[in-house]
């Protein structure tokens, strides 16, 4: 029968190390032992230990040189240490520099067990991660810039990046709902493009007035606005320059200002406001939108001619609820992610949790994903991220359905598929702001003017609340 695992002993006291290796072979493990430093990285690289268990006192070596020749030969080892009583502090210490917990001598035989079990489960979602990643795309190493999906769907999505980042100067629409990953592809295709030296530089168009976002992507001279008394400022056209620039929802972009941007992609140049002067410049635009620009087109809210000469090669990015195959491989990642962050030993996904996540809609996509895992590693007591802990999304309810359990008696808690309870305000704003947005076709503009807000605040609530269109 294969063994549970593989588990390398190292103690100098050979009678600690008899009866521990006796114990865990009963258990179902293989276990070796090691009396010393040496003969402990000479079994490593013959044995290739799924998890080490070490004292933290060797003759001729102290515990931390040890981990730290464990982890130059084994970067992802899995280590716990064994301490004397009065040796905690040190002990402490190690798991700063990598060690995963450690146990107290004496040890009950009980504790070596849980110790020994909820490392190797955290060790086997490390290692389904570590392999996630290696099947997923990465495109930037140092930053960790890595689109997770194995789905049919972002495998074309994968080939449609290398296609589009082969031409430097083409421009970009990426399209999809709010949350499905759209500034992660458009770094993506700066990464493999010959414009990677340069600098990516990114603007939400919806978080800004049409002046204020004038000013940024412009630039403007000293005294063409009030505030711009003392000098001036280059715009991110100039700061960009040689690299890529990302407009995110370009949507929301007025139509005035959209004339402006039309000029740069037709001649490579620009006058700063209050300027007189061209600036010709050598950017590569990729925008975004979560809207449909047809239609916005038909009603008079964003130009033909600038569509067009954006969608020259165009992403479609699809909801998460289009490929669920995709939501384990998320979960996994994120949970990994956030284990590291908080300090968690989440490593057990139950069978109706998975359920639950696989039969959600995702009207936020991987973005309400992402809240929902970091919320429910944050929460969760133990090794299981059990169903109460994701309980703040819709139990097995379709993306179109917006309340779950709401009853007017005060048997059934009144909570909506978002978490909120629908006697707060704060469900009533969110409600109050949705349909106020679906009234005005999503004109954020004009629904700002009508709920009495500026486009800024009103951009911070479909945030906060995950209002998506």
């Amino acid at each position: 029968m294969k063994p549970k695992g593989i588990i390398l002993i190292v103690d100098d006291e050979e009678t600690i190390r008899l009866s521990v290796r006796e114990f865990l072979d009963a258990q179902g493990y293989e276990a070796i032992a090691a009396g010393s430093c040496e003969e402990a990285l000479e079994k490593m690289d013959t044995f290739m230990p799924d998890l080490i268990l070490l004292d933290l006192r060797l003759p001729n070596i102290n515990g931390v040189e040890l981990i730290e020749k464990i982890k130059e030969k084994d970067p992802n080892a899995l280590m716990v240490v064994m301490t004397g009583y009065g040796s905690v502090d040190s002990a402490v210490e190690v798991m700063r520099l990598g060690a995963y917990d450690y146990l107290e001598k004496p040890f009950k035989l009980d504790r070596l067990r849980s110790v020994v079990e909820k490392a190797l489960r955290r060790q086997g979602l490390r290692q389904e991660v570590l392999e996630i990643k290696e099947k997923q795309w990465t495109f930037d190493e140092e930053s960790d810039g890595i689109i997770i999906g194995n789905s049919p769907q972002m495998k074309e999505i994968y080939s449609l990046i290398k296609q589009v980042a082969k031409s430097s100067s083409t421009t970009v629409l990426i399209q999809g709902e709010s949350g499905t990953g759209k500034e992660l592809v458009a770094r993506a295709v700066h990464r493999l493009s010959a414009r990677k030296s340069g600098r990516f530089v990114d603007i939400n168009c919806a978080a800004l007035t049409e002046s204020l976002l004038e000013a940024e992507l412009f630039g403007y001279e000293k005294g063409a606005f009030t505030g711009a008394a003392t000098a001036g400022k280059p715009g991110l056209f100039e700061i960009a320059d040689k690299g890529t620039v990302f407009l995110d929802e370009i949507g929301e972009m007025g139509v005035l200002l959209q004339a402006k941007l039309l000029r740069i992609l037709q001649e490579r140049q620009f006058k700063r406001v209050g300027g007189i002067q061209d600036i010709k410049i050598d950017v590569r635009i990729i925008a975004s939108t979560n809207r449909n620009l047809e239609e916005e087109i038909a009603s008079g809210n964003f130009r033909k001619d600038l569509y067009y000469r954006l969608k020259v090669l165009p992403i479609y990015v699809p909801p998460l609820r289009e490929r669920r195959e995709d939501i384990m491989l998320l979960v996994k990642y994120f949970i990994h992610k956030y284990n590291n962050e908080f300090g968690k030993n989440i490593c057990d996904i139950p069978p109706d949790t998975e359920r639950i996540l696989l039969e959600y809609g995702w009207p936020g996509n991987i973005r309400e994903l992402k809240n929902v895992v970091e919320r429910g590693v944050l929460i969760a007591n133990g090794s299981a991220l059990s169903p109460k802990y994701v309980a703040n999304i819709s139990v097995g309810k379709k993306e179109s359905e917006s309340l779950a359990g709401i009853t007017v008696d005060g048997n059934t808690d009144c909570v909506s598929s978002d978490g909120l309870d629908a006697r707060s305000l704060a469900f009533m704003e969110k409600q109050h702001i949705e349909n106020v947005l679906k009234e005005t076709s999503w004109r954020r503009t004009e629904a700002a003017r009508v709920l009495g807000i500026n486009r800024t605040t009103l951009y911070n609530k479909i945030k906060e609340y995950g209002i998506a269109q």
